[in-house]
């Protein structure tokens, strides 16, 4: 059954970084972070750039770190799980890393 969880480490922090650039998201608006300036422009899309590059090196060694053990289904789908949970937060978060919806 450690499988199982090794599949699903891939989607889990997906929805942990998901979860997490949101939050910041509400918290920088909140908190007036875009019109606090930083040599990377304002502070708001700066943070929520910087988690996110972050998170995507986190699925990078997850990717490499977590070595399917068991039979070639098993090893396919944490590999797979693996996959996902990186396209996922790539795609999924782009959009709100990169456009700023303070109002």
């Amino acid at each position: 059954m450690a499988w199982v969880a090794r599949m699903l480490a891939g989607p889990l922090l997906w929805s942990l970084l998901f979860s997490a650039v949101y939050a910041l998201h509400g918290l920088g608006c909140a908190r007036g972070w875009p019109a606090v300036d930083t040599p990377l422009g304002t502070l708001h899309p700066a943070v929520l750039i910087l988690l996110w590059l972050a998170g995507l090196g986190l699925h990078g060694l997850l990717i490499a770190v977590n070595r399917p053990g068991g039979d070639a289904t098993q090893a396919r789908l944490v590999r797979s799980g693996n996959w996902v949970g990186a396209v996922a937060s790539a795609v999924t978060l782009l959009p709100v890393v990169l456009t700023s919806s303070c109002g």
